[in-house]
């Protein structure tokens, strides 16, 4: 790592200068670290895990539903993969079938 950028932590955010933000596009910000985000679900997502300790019940309520719109996110994900590693097999196998 470069001099002028110290180790951190997981929850410790590196240096403020360190970020490459696009000047037109708005970044959302957390409000305890300062670190840019592309939208204000991943900056519930960061508070949830960097800053719990500080969070009021309206922040921990719009961590929940960040939680669970990721969670469907990755189970659709998920379900997507399954499929394309299913079809591939089965092409594949089929292919397998026709060459020999």
């Amino acid at each position: 790592m470069s001099d002028n950028h110290a180790e951190h932590g997981p929850t410790d955010p590196p240096p403020p200068d360190s970020y490459e933000v696009p000047p037109e596009g708005a970044a959302e910000t957390c409000p305890d670290c300062g670190r840019p985000f592309h939208d204000a679900e991943l900056v519930a997502l960061h508070r949830g895990l960097a800053h719990e300790a500080v969070l009021d019940d309206e922040a921990r309520e719009r961590v929940a539903a960040a939680r669970e719109v990721e969670s469907r996110r990755l189970r659709l994900f998920r379900l997507k993969a399954i499929a394309a590693l299913v079809v591939l097999y089965f092409g594949l196998l089929m292919v397998y079938a026709v060459v020999t």
